[in-house]
């Protein structure tokens, strides 16, 4: 069973990502950005084959990474993470340069830049994972660099269905359901709580989960504390 909200303890930043050249350019939010060598530096990003930004790193054979701001304008991020650039120009009207490979670079609301030339492709079903060489690396300002972490829980940002850390929020409505309803067997003595029934004998309502059991309660059998419960997966 996975957990959806495990998933967010896995730490991230948050940056717009471009490519193209003086034909065709466009970006998208990504999250999902690390650096795997350095010597030489290269640095993978993942993108949605849907994305229109897909296709031009896959032509083009390059990209850029701008590290938005902690501060940086929610439309900002909306403008990158919500639209598509087929029928949008995404960056029409905000601050953004020309970099040495050719790609835009986002520079508002961005304390520093990277500029990538493909070195590998990697289809991840999805996703295509770009493995690229970093030629050129500019910080911007001092600002603090925005996490996703921050971005969800302090911003209230949602993930875009396009990024790879998108959870459907059924999925999470069931996952959350399942665990409420779930069965806890005491490792001890096999003692097998239902939430469905409760513990009358201690004063637990029916419709209790096990996560809401109060810290003092204990296995009715043999004492045994919640630590010693395990989920029963059906």
């Amino acid at each position: 069973m996975i957990n959806p909200e495990s998933l967010f303890d896995i730490g991230y930043g948050l940056y717009i990502v471009c490519s193209g050249n003086a034909d065709r350019s466009n970006g998208f939010i990504a999250n999902s950005v690390f650096q795997v060598t350095a010597s030489p530096v290269k640095f993978a990003v993942c993108c949605s084959k849907d994305n229109y930004t897909c296709e031009l790193i896959t032509n083009t054979k390059v990209y850029t990474l701008s590290v938005l701001a902690e501060d940086a304008d929610i439309k900002l991020i909306g403008r990158f993470g919500y639209r598509t650039g087929r029928d949008f120009s995404k960056l029409e009207g905000i601050d953004y340069l020309k970099g040495k490979t050719g790609a835009p670079v986002v520079t508002q609301d961005s304390v520093s830049y990277l500029e990538c030339r493909v070195f590998q492709n990697m289809d991840a079903g999805s996703h295509m994972i770009f493995i690229g060489e970093v030629v050129n690396a500019v910080k911007l300002n001092s600002g603090t660099p925005l996490t996703y972490k921050y971005y969800r829980e302090v911003r209230k940002g949602k993930a875009p269905k396009n990024a790879p850390t998108y959870v459907d929020p059924e999925s999470l409505r069931q996952y959350t359901d399942a665990v409420s309803f779930s069965k806890h067997k005491c490792k001890v003595c096999g003692y097998l709580y239902d939430p469905v029934k409760g513990d009358k004998g201690t004063g637990i309502h029916p419709g209790t989960a096990f996560e809401d059991l109060p810290a003092t309660w204990r296995c009715p059998v043999c004492g045994a504390a919640q630590d010693d419960f395990t989920l029963v997966v059906n």
